[in-house]
């Protein structure tokens, strides 16, 4: 334990925390035109329309492309580390069902978005997005709102809502790596900008030997995946654009499952198939008082099993989710502004030949009103549901500028999310199963810019939830569970002192409880929410030469697997180390991750990874 505390000191002290004392927010004009660029730091998971985030009071954390490729390596959960909020849980080694958890809220609850696209799997038990399947070297930006925001974008965005951009370069780029069980990875990207027309298409492959899954085994558990992505826009005129976009990924991932005679969980020769592509095709339209971006979106994942626990009788799933949305943005008057939109959207679930399906309407407003120092918007959604009918969730939000670069925010967000098609329909379904709600609370205070020389901000959170879905491991079916709670703080630090020195830190503590009065299990933590989860991170560039050097120390604390609390998840700690050389428009880089070797598991039974080392070169023309 000294060793982890002694680097964490070390990174803390390292910067000295100081402000730019000629900083000032700068924020937008009273009612901004929709859509501007010249925003300093735009988010699209707010309204679903682009808005500079210093006027919303939702909490909302970006990571750009530099900080991704700092962090290096294909695993994108270790980025994602980063954000306040966020803990991480995976069934094995790469490519292993890897679940994101923001708040304490299950995985199942975070809305995900790839530009633009929902790409949450209907076919999935829960309906939730599978992130062991996507990699970092594709992505150039990452927003992620915290908390409950079903005004906006629906079910499925209970615990937050996420967006990933993928990249599109200007130029060629591409990179490589070899490191520890014989890992490789590469990617190759390349695209063009002019005035109208503008493309980028970037592809990886990724394989890997891997190690068993079963923390028990000895037989390794590899992964191999190649993934294609691309993103095209058209300016017909400077205020009407046609834009689209796609990703298709293909992935074959080694698995353990439960052989006989024991039926306890150890090496089996198990494999699991899974292509996923998605896309979106639509117009932006962009007027001196009304904007619109309008599209059809699909997302479709298809999952075969195969091996010694499925003999002869493979098992597959397909999951598809079509949608046709639009949303607007109309400056009514001075600084009022009305966000709006609507969208239709089709789910359909394949089990080995049984096919059901679903569909959901929606329509949704967004009165706000943007201030020089304040600005504050409330609004509401109504979702007509094929099976559970219709339902109303509101949300509000504010924020005001105390001082120069001192402000306060807080936000209300409700939550609606239905029982999945699996839920509801298949071997294990249960078509008494009740929708999920949830009412969520946030309050902050922020100081400076996380861009800036110094940042600081601090959150109080709290989300009641009732008819969360569960599955129960005696019945072997899914369930409601009556009355849930989650409540914490957040802290985040930053601090950019000099051009060659960047220093963070997050901190979350949160507790998820069972609080259903009566219940068996009333009072119990929810299972794998840790109560504590910190990152801290330091980052320094030589002024000669351009060596950059990094390191990321992360903790986490205990929790446990089951609802029962019956069997205890050990916290954790880890330490990774990184290096890099620009050599002209070659860049060598080079990590270590796990330094300290720590075992633990975050799902229990599956192994994860020891210390790994891994040397690459980055090419960017």
């Amino acid at each position: 334990m000294y060793k982890y505390l002694f680097l964490l000191s070390s990174v803390l002290a390292a910067p000295a925390l100081a402000q730019d004392a000629d900083g000032e927010i700068e924020y937008a004009t009273a009612a901004p035109p929709p859509m501007v660029e010249e925003v300093s730091t735009i988010t699209v998971t707010a309204t679903g329309l682009p808005i500079d985030v210093s006027q919303t009071g939702q909490p909302i954390s970006i990571i750009s492309r530099d900080e991704i490729e700092s962090v290096q390596g294909p695993d994108l959960s270790r980025v994602l580390q980063r954000m306040p909020g966020v803990t991480a849980t995976r069934n094995g080694g790469a490519g292993g069902f890897t679940g994101v958890r923001v708040r304490g809220a299950a995985s199942e609850q975070l809305l995900v978005l790839i530009d633009g696209v929902k790409v949450n799997d209907a076919a999935s038990p829960g309906g939730g997005f599978d992130f062991g399947n996507l990699l970092a070297g594709e992505i150039e930006q990452i927003e992620l709102l915290r908390g409950p925001n079903s005004v906006a974008w629906g079910a499925d965005a209970m615990g937050g809502v996420m967006n990933l951009t993928t990249r599109a370069p200007d130029g060629i780029v591409a990179s490589a790596e070899y490191g520890a069980r014989d890992s490789v990875y590469t990617t190759l990207g390349g695209g063009i900008r002019g005035d109208a027309f503008e493309m980028g298409v970037t592809g990886s492959y990724y394989d890997t030997d891997g190690f068993s899954a079963a923390r028990s085994g000895t037989e390794d558990d590899g992964y191999r995946q190649y993934q294609v992505t691309g993103r095209a826009r058209y300016r017909l005129t400077d205020i009407l654009s046609i834009v689209a976009n796609g990703r298709y990924a293909d992935s074959r991932l080694e698995q353990d499952g439960y052989p006989a005679p024991t039926y306890a969980f150890a090496d089996t020769a198990d494999l699991q198939d899974t292509s996923e592509w998605s896309g979106r095709i639509g117009a932006e339209y962009r007027g001196d008082r009304l904007s619109l971006r309008a599209g059809y979106a699909l997302s479709d994942t298809e999952r075969t099993y195969t091996g010694q626990s499925y003999g002869d009788f493979p098992y597959a799933t397909k999951g598809r989710t079509e949608r046709a949305e639009v949303f607007g943005q109309y400056a009514l008057a001075g600084p009022v502004r009305l966000d709006f939109g609507a969208d239709r959207e089709w789910s359909e679930f394949e089990d080995s030949g049984t096919t059901r399906d679903a569909s959901i309407n929606s329509g949704h407003a967004m009165l706000g009103i943007y201030l020089p120092f304040a600005s504050v918007s409330a609004g509401a959604r109504y979702d007509d549901h094929s099976t559970f009918g219709d339902e109303w969730t509101f949300g509000a939000n504010a924020a005001v500028s105390i001082a120069a670069d001192l402000r306060v925010r807080a936000s209300y967000g409700e939550g609606f999310k239905v029982p999945s098609l699996y839920q509801l329909y298949s071997f294990y379904g249960d078509t008494g199963l009740n929708p999920e709600t949830s009412k969520g609370y946030d309050i902050g205070l922020e100081k400076g810019y996380r861009d800036g020389p110094f940042f600081a901000g601090v959150s109080l959170f709290r989300r009641d939830s009732r008819n969360l879905i569960d599955f129960d491991l005696v019945s072997y079916s899914y369930y409601n569970i009556g009355k849930a709670r989650s409540e914490g703080v957040e802290i985040e630090l930053g601090a950019r002192p000099s051009d060659n020195l960047r220093a963070g830190l997050v901190y979350t503590y949160v507790e998820s409880t069972d609080r259903t009065p009566g219940g068996v299990y009333e009072g119990n933590d929810l299972n794998r929410r840790p109560r504590h989860a910190m990152t801290a991170s330091l980052d320094w560039t030589a002024p000669f030469a351009g060596i950059a050097l990094g390191t990321d120390i992360r903790m986490v604390g205990d929790s446990f697997d089951d609802r029962g609390e019956w069997t205890r998840l050990d916290g954790y700690q880890t330490v990774d180390l990184r290096g890099s050389v620009p050599l002209g428009t070659v860049e060598l880089f080079g990590r270590v991750e796990n330094l300290f070797d720590a075992g633990y598991e975050t799902v229990a039974g599956y192994g994860t990874a020891g210390r790994s080392a891994y040397v690459g070169a980055r090419l960017s023309i």
